[in-house]
């Protein structure tokens, strides 16, 4: 949150750069790691370096208008999808290149480093935005754009405080999106252990190669429905309804999780399970619609322009609170199931004798 609110103040350009830098020197990190913690370190350190998602958002809203916001929408969506299909790929097809590639990666280094190579490529293309980024995109942020000398300067409002934030229209936005988020994340974690999991304890057994080829159909079918089409839904149904759409589609996907289930315990993986399978990949992809959906009123919510950097902020921490919260609610029933058990005697019960009762 505070990096989308210094760039309230500094510029959402060199808060960019900043953390694109800090990406790339936790991803060269992380390959280079080979304990345990220095793999924590990497990764406390792209967190604390990085907070580009609100800076990016509120760059994106700044360069938009009521008019093309949805296409913008898409955009980000199908950027978002193009990652998540290419990242895993290039970690599967890049890592332990001692052993797929043996006559080209000869040395001790790759093989007490079998993950470097992918986190050398991801860090390339880092290297590329943070350079494209320095040279071509012109600054956003209204305070810092570089206005053409006139007779006259019209007045620019400063950033309000965080307390100025906690306004209806920012905190039922941000509600929402924590809502969201929670849904998405896990449905996201789900999936793949649904998938993974043995026919007999109720998932489909499927392969590692196959939930792979599933989970990037998904995403490459993903980013081409955002880009094609949600730009024209909100303008036929409106942001809100395709919102409320997305998430009422949960529901369905919950159910076909046990449907999925209850088939191939009794029928096998068969056909009827993969058309469930194509099915659902729709109805995620309306859960899809409604982050961008979101995003529309979490941008248009900010109090005034100078304050949507502390506004995506707001929203991105709640986001991570979100997603942390279902492990909250883990910890929490522990403690309850602690004190339950904390409320049975040393000693069991003495059995009563069924025939205490009986006269003779």
């Amino acid at each position: 949150m505070q990096w989308s609110r210094l760039s309230d103040h500094v510029g959402r350009k060199p808060v960019l750069l900043f953390g694109l830098a800090g990406t790339l020197l936790s991803t060269l990190l992380f390959g280079l790691s080979r304990t345990f913690w220095t793999l924590v370190v990497s990764r406390c350190l792209c967190g604390l370096l990085n907070g580009n998602s609100g800076v990016m958002k509120s760059a994106v809203g700044e360069l938009t208008d009521a008019s093309n916001r949805a296409q913008a929408s898409s955009l980000m969506g199908m950027v978002w999808a193009a990652g998540s299909t290419l990242g895993p790929l290039i970690g599967g097809s890049l890592s332990r290149p001692h052993e797929r590639f043996p006559s080209v990666f000869t040395g001790q280094f790759w093989m007490g480093h079998p993950y470097f190579l992918p986190c050398v490529a991801v860090a390339s293309f880092i290297g590329f935005v943070f350079t494209a980024t320095l040279f071509f995109l012109k600054e956003t942020a209204p305070r810092h754009r570089k206005y053409a000398a006139s007779s006259h300067m019209r007045t620019i409002e400063r950033p309000v405080a965080l307390r100025g934030l906690l306004v209806y229209p920012v905190l039922i936005s941000v509600s929402n999106y924590m809502s969201l988020a929670f849904l998405d994340i896990m449905l996201g974690a789900l999936l793949p252990l649904f998938f993974a999991m043995p026919i007999e304890i109720g998932g489909l057994g499927f392969e590692p190669s196959t939930i792979g080829y599933i989970m990037g159909m998904y995403g490459l079918g993903n980013g081409i429905f955002q880009v094609l089409f949600f730009a024209r839904i909100v303008r036929r149904f409106g942001t809100r309804s395709v919102l409320i759409g997305g998430m009422m589609n949960f529901i369905p996907i919950c159910i076909l999780f046990l449907v999925m289930s209850a088939i191939a315990q009794h029928f096998g993986v068969n056909i009827v399970v993969w058309s469930i399978i194509a099915l659902m990949m729709p109805l995620m992809s309306s859960t899809g619609m409604a982050h961008g959906c979101v995003f529309m009123y979490v941008t248009a919510s900010s109090p005034n322009k100078q304050s949507l950097g502390a506004t995506n902020g707001l929203a991105q921490t709640s986001v991570s609170l979100a997603r942390a919260f279902v492990y909250l609610v883990m910890l929490i029933i522990s403690c309850l199931a602690v004190l339950l058990a904390a409320r049975l005697p040393e000693k069991v019960w003495e059995e009563k004798e069924g025939n205490e009762t009986e006269h003779s």
